[in-house]
């Protein structure tokens, strides 16, 4: 494959953004900043930080749950974006918030 699927000549990145649910609105505000409108929401997912933060279970013991939004934006997009991100995820650590970025190789 060659470069990544293009879009109206821009390369697309796909970003999957992970989260407590208590970022839910800030997050998708964050897109609308960004001038991102498409994205796929999933609103409860479950997992555990690498290195730090409680597990997000829904469970007696662990009962947060974490949501997930992924995105394809155009590549010049992806920094602004994480970099809001960042801050947020600094400003409440214990929350979790995480991003990743792969690159779309083909789509229509």
């Amino acid at each position: 494959m060659g470069a990544g699927y293009k879009q109206n000549s821009q390369i697309m990145k796909s970003i999957l953004i992970t989260f407590d649910q208590a970022y839910q609105h800030r997050i998708i505000d964050a897109l609308d900043k960004f001038n991102c409108r498409g994205f796929t929401y999933f609103e409860q997912v479950q997992g555990r930080g690498t290195n730090t933060g409680d597990p997000h279970y829904g469970s007696h013991a662990w009962p947060s749950m974490c949501s997930a939004i992924i995105s394809i934006v155009e590549d010049h997009r992806v920094k602004p974006i994480l970099d809001h991100l960042r801050y947020m995820d600094e400003a409440t650590p214990m929350l979790g918030l995480r991003a990743f970025v792969w690159n779309i190789e083909d789509g229509m």
